[in-house]
């Protein structure tokens, strides 16, 4: 029934008998269907039979993406995606091994509403509606995508505690979690800058900032490979300072996430982004010329905190500071955790696209 012109002539006495035999009171479809609507009732009313009423509406167009079946097949046929259910594709399969929530595409369909009228509707609003939901339900984990190494020197060899982490601000009923500390520890690399420039509040040598539930630590050393590559920071830690406030009133402006390197999970990290790079993908000769080609960068190595381990595949969560993620449900299994970033806290891509 999906088919135009001819095709939808010749099927329409099989689907005027469907309706029939199911009884259909409201046959819902897209505007392409109006201009049949008289030959369709025609049918109808000739043969006497059951008349479920037609009510046409604007289909559902969202910039970045194409909607369309023929075209999306030819993105799976030629590879560009890796199938109906890539976490780039606008398909349910798509959406859900995303990590989409129900909720958040039920709150996007009420505010979009049913039009008449063909228009282009802003992928930031369905966006826009996920992290709405997921920063209500989601549970707040730790982890390092592109780890460097701190040693504590002044902390115990072989010590690890276990430091109270929440599990959802928004949430007081989510209540907390236990997470180690020990003497080393994983940073993100981009939280470290040898000359660091004046705006910038996290950790660089002689700085001092917050661990995230932990303590202030100060970078005393940086070590660094034959190539002068940064491989590992020695820094000090201020055990009055433990949960993350100092008891002489002093004040850090930065706030570190972190992983403790005994107990770290490895993982396979897919940051997914927008499939295309235009806001309309069909300017132009050949949509798949505006093809994104940063729409998945795959990172390996990447450290998690143990609470993971409890997660199952599908269950969406928020790495703090990095965004919404979820396991991999096709691809990740316990001893290889495969996760998707469902999106980022803010929308990185508009500031992108503002700055050209």
């Amino acid at each position: 029934m999906a088919g135009r012109g001819p095709s939808w002539t010749r099927l329409l006495p099989q689907a005027v008998a469907i309706l029939v035999i199911e009884g259909i009171t409201h046959s819902l479809c897209t505007l392409e269907f109006e201009d049949h609507r008289p030959l369709y009732n025609w049918f109808c009313e000739n043969l006497g039979i059951h008349h479920p009423r037609q009510i046409e509406f604007a289909r559902l167009n969202l910039n970045y993406v194409v909607m369309s079946k023929r075209k999306m097949l030819r993105l799976v046929e030629e590879g560009h995606v890796s199938g109906w259910s890539d976490p780039r594709m606008p398909t349910i399969q798509g959406l859900r091994r995303r990590g989409y929530t129900p909720d958040s595409i039920r709150n996007f369909s009420e505010k979009v509403g049913v039009a008449k009228r063909d228009n282009m509707i802003d992928v930031a609003l369905l966006e826009h509606c996920l992290r709405d939901d997921l920063n209500k339900k989601a549970l707040r984990r730790m982890g390092v995508l592109r780890p460097l190494k701190i040693v504590i020197e002044n902390y115990p060899e072989g010590q690890v505690e276990e430091l109270d982490a929440i599990n959802n601000p928004e949430d007081p009923e989510a209540g907390s979690r236990k997470v180690p500390f020990s003497r080393e520890l994983y940073i993100e690399r981009e939280d470290f800058m040898e000359d660091p420039p004046k705006k910038f509040f996290r950790l660089g040598p002689g700085r001092e900032v917050r661990l995230r539930y932990a303590y202030y630590i100060t970078c005393t050393e940086v070590v660094k490979d034959g190539n002068g590559k940064v491989v590992e920071l020695r820094c000090s830690y201020d055990p009055e300072t433990k949960g993350g406030d100092s008891p002489d009133g002093r004040k850090v402006k930065g706030t570190l996430h972190w992983v403790s390197a005994a107990k770290a999970l490895n993982a396979e990290v897919r940051l997914y982004d927008r499939l295309f790079s235009k806001e309309n993908p069909e300017d132009g000769d050949d949509f798949t010329s505006n093809l994104n080609p940063d729409s998945l960068q795959t990172l390996s190595n990447c450290k998690l905190e143990p609470e993971l381990a409890r997660t199952g595949p599908g269950v969406s969560f928020q790495l703090e500071r990095l965004g919404y993620f979820c396991l991999d449900f096709e691809d990740s299994s316990p001893e290889n955790l495969v996760l998707n970033r469902t999106t980022p806290l803010r929308d990185s891509w508009a500031k992108l696209q503002k700055k050209g």
